[in-house]
């Protein structure tokens, strides 16, 4: 899900904070960024800043447990672009924000991506381990549905056994598309599993 919307810098005299010398970088405007997504009870997971001709593309990726729905990309993406305003983080030029959730193309890499992975099928290397799993060659790969994830590792479904696995055993998981796959929510309901 995205939302996108435009800006023009304001005229003369109509900023309340003083203007930035310059643009921010991507780092900076992760900095002031994320408190304001905090704030609204997501996480902020990337910030990316593109030349699109006479204009820049701010592109900001938030995600939440349980997902991000519309409503609250729309809620963010004006929340983002009033504190870029006031801070005139992104200078004179005009620019375009971009805020949308993670795709499932997203590496899993940090314990709350794996958290919010629960019931998906993933693929994942496994940091110097053999086929076998018992001597050091290279990395092999697992597939495997995401039981569990702690903040110290991950518990996969594998051909029907558990396994555990702590996060400096593993690379960045891919989460695998499943079509007409259903697991059972937290609550008992039923889901797609998407």
């Amino acid at each position: 899900m995205n939302a996108s919307s435009r800006h023009s810098p304001p005229r003369a005299g109509t900023r309340n904070a003083p203007a930035a010398a310059g643009p921010a970088d991507a780092t900076q405007l992760a900095s002031l960024l994320r408190p304001v997504v905090t704030a609204a009870g997501l996480d902020l997971e990337n910030v990316r800043i593109t030349a699109v001709g006479r204009r820049r593309l701010l592109k900001v990726v938030v995600d939440g447990d349980g997902g991000v729905t519309l409503d609250a990309i729309t809620e963010i993406s004006r929340a983002l672009s009033a504190e870029l305003d006031a801070n005139g983080a992104m200078g004179e030029a005009p620019y375009t924000l971009e805020v949308s959730s993670p795709g499932a193309e997203r590496p899993l890499t940090e314990p709350r991506h794996w958290r919010r992975a629960a019931g998906r099928r993933v693929r994942v290397p496994l940091a110097g381990r053999s086929r076998a799993g018992d001597t050091p060659k290279g990395p092999a790969a697992v597939e495997g549905r995401v039981l569990t994830a702690s903040e110290t590792g991950v518990v996969l479904e594998v051909a029907g056994r558990r396994r555990e696995f702590g996060y400096a055993e593993l690379g960045p998981g891919k989460i695998l598309l499943e079509f007409g796959h259903v697991t059972a929510d937290a609550d008992g309901g039923d889901s797609d599993g998407h």
